[in-house]
């Protein structure tokens, strides 16, 4: 006996593929953290623009791995509460504590951009838009990534050769 089929799992018909995620990114937009307290100090922050996606990196004067990421509807500083967002620009934020403070355990600051005095770092690439500084309470650091909408993004931790912390948080410029 013969039997012969047909349809969708014929030899001519066509499988519809899915598309590639953008430049490979399979990050996600789910809060991300990891690491834990560290009494090495925020140094510096820098920002820049790759080809898929943004970058900041947080640089320590030591070992730090401290984090937590995670999209919000409002930043708050440390210790008063007070709301960031409307400082800063774009349709999202990226919430970023840090787990280490911006002074050593001296009490001498590494890293002083109170409000008013450059607290606001206005920047115009593909997704980040400005990053604010929202202050350091009890070794714990805040920031606000205003980005352009909700994206995939990652955080990565590592110590560079020179000694020093880096934690450096990517957004992707778009999902697909």
């Amino acid at each position: 006996m013969l039997v012969a089929l047909t349809g969708a799992g014929s030899a001519g018909a066509a499988v519809p593929r899915a598309a590639a995620p953008y430049c490979g990114i399979t990050w996600g937009s789910l809060p991300k953290a990891g690491g834990s307290l560290s009494v090495n100090s925020l140094l510096r922050v820098t920002t820049s623009r790759q080809e898929c996606y943004d970058r900041t990196v947080f640089e320590f004067t030591g070992p730090a791995n401290g984090y937590r990421v995670e999209y919000l509807d409002a930043v708050l500083t440390g210790g008063e509460g007070l709301d960031v967002t409307p400082y800063t620009a774009g349709d999202a934020h990226l919430g970023v504590t840090l787990l280490a403070p911006v002074y050593t355990t001296g009490g001498t600051i590494t890293y002083d951009r109170r409000l008013g005095d450059h607290a606001v770092t206005a920047l115009r690439y593909t997704t980040l838009r400005d990053l604010l500084y929202a202050g350091s309470f009890e070794g714990y650091t805040t920031f606000d990534l205003g980005v352009r909408a909700r994206l995939p993004f990652r955080v990565t931790a590592a110590t560079g050769s020179d000694g020093h912390g880096r934690i450096t948080v990517d957004v992707a410029h778009r999902w697909e």
